[in-house]
């Protein structure tokens, strides 16, 4: 059974840092491209950064400088450092792995960024 638990989310305020962390378990970790999404009331889910199997990451625009993904293949996990925080980063954040036709997700983490 595939699972990924989330941890890490909280209330920050703007200009604040956050880490969250996904552990995984129930998958061949490494060859899994692993990402963070995030879902804001009201609003489509959206992609917020990937790091691929081979370690190469990919942020969106929004959050290029701000943020940073990173995993341990070791561990099975992958985390996101947020930083400089901004009200509207305030989500429910998803973990995600994939790879061809296999595409699981985690609970999901709220961050709310507010004064």
């Amino acid at each position: 059974q595939v699972q990924l638990v989330e941890s890490g989310g909280g209330s920050v305020q703007p200009g604040g840092s956050v880490r969250l962390s996904c552990a995984a378990s129930g998958i061949i970790f490494s060859i899994y491209d692993m990402g963070w999404y995030r879902q804001a009331p009201g609003k489509q889910r959206e992609l917020v950064a990937t790091v691929s199997s081979r370690n190469s990451t990919y942020y969106i625009d929004s959050v290029k400088g701000r943020f940073s993904i990173s995993r341990d293949n070791a561990k099975n996990t992958v985390s996101l450092q947020m930083n400089g925080l901004k009200p509207e980063d305030t989500a429910v954040y998803y973990c995600n792995a994939n790879r061809r036709r296999a595409n699981h997700w985690g609970q999901g983490t709220q961050v709310t960024v507010s004064s």
